[in-house]
């Protein structure tokens, strides 16, 4: 159909139903104003009843042939009245009917959210001359108790890393008793040259606990020769903690 300026809304369309509390009467109150008996459909316990014939109804008074028991159930539905929005039905809309962009961050229900942050820092050198992964501080380490099982925890680890001879110094992230790592860990430290060497340890992992219990993330470290240093000279590390909506 033609039309001129914006063009109309889809409408999608229920009709209006009311129910009653019962009693031993013939009278009653409708919640809107009808023409007559045919602008409602009534059922009494479950059974349409006929109109003019079972009942009459004018404006907002419904009169029924016979008197109702306390014990009946009883409703209308407004044959002329509905209820018409632009909303579609629950359940009615797909990704076929969504433009490209539509969907807001805000309307998003908080997947990628931030939900809570926690972190912790040392500043002591720490060091190691062994082959395993040992616990490279207590204090470099976070506790955190998911919100939800889908949550997502972001870990984010920075440092000063040294070895003072010729091998590797491995760093890593551990969960719990778990190497997030593997074997060689997330950062190694190379030395061919057995001379000193400084760096920067950065690591960072995107891990999926699928818990709602309290985790320990902790940062761990190893050498092969020599040995592996953590926060020289009692420079600052910090590892931080994200929980992230999934």
């Amino acid at each position: 159909m033609s039309y001129i300026g914006t063009p109309p809304s889809n409408a999608f369309t229920s009709l209006l139903k009311q129910d009653f509390s019962t009693s031993a009467t013939t009278g009653y109150t409708l919640d809107h104003a009808v023409n007559n008996a045919n602008d409602i459909a009534l059922f009494i316990n479950f059974v349409r009843q006929e109109p003019t014939a079972g009942y009459a109804a004018s404006g907002t008074t419904l009169t029924l042939t016979s008197a109702t028991a306390s014990s009946d159930d009883m409703y209308c539905v407004y044959l002329g009245q509905a209820l018409q929005t632009v909303n579609p039905p629950n359940a009615s809309v797909g990704t076929s009917q969504l433009v490209d962009g539509a969907v807001t961050y805000a309307k998003a229900s908080g997947f990628g959210k931030v939900l809570q942050v926690i972190g912790a820092t040392d500043s002591t050198t720490r060091n190691t001359t062994s082959s395993s992964f040992v616990t490279a501080s207590n204090t470099l380490s976070v506790n955190i108790t998911p919100s939800s099982t889908s949550s997502k925890i972001f870990i984010v680890v920075n440092a000063a890393g040294y070895i003072n001879a010729t091998g590797d110094a491995n760093y890593t992230i551990y969960r719990g008793s778990t190497n997030l790592g593997g074997s060689n860990g997330m950062t190694i430290l190379y030395n061919e040259t057995a001379a000193q060497i400084n760096a920067s340890i950065a690591m960072s992992y995107l891990d999926s606990p699928s818990s709602t219990s309290q985790l320990t993330y902790q940062v761990y470290f190893k050498t092969v020769a020599g040995t592996a240093y953590l926060n020289y000279p009692n420079m600052k590390a910090s590892i931080t903690t994200f929980e992230i909506a999934g």
